[in-house]
């Protein structure tokens, strides 16, 4: 079984920005470059979105790997106070 884990935010964070830089500022510069970051961002967006969709939270490579509301990390806490 294949193991899904999702794209960082900041993959998604990326490419988001990179649309809106692509669409207000290279389109001025150049359109056809523009069009083709602009397209490049879209797609990487929706890569982003579709990875995270296939994640499954109970996988051990889910969301608890992510998660830093474990109990772990608030005893480790504790013991340095």
């Amino acid at each position: 079984m294949a193991k899904h884990v999702p794209l960082t935010s900041g993959f998604m964070l990326t490419s988001i920005i990179g649309f809106f830089v692509s669409v207000f500022y290279v389109m001025k510069l150049d359109m056809t470059w523009g069009f083709t970051f602009a397209l490049f961002f879209t797609i990487a967006f929706v890569a982003s979105v579709i990875s995270m969709s296939k994640i499954e939270a109970e996988d051990k490579y889910g969301l608890q790997e992510l998660a830093i509301h474990d109990k772990d990390h608030y005893a480790k806490k504790r013991k340095r106070q």
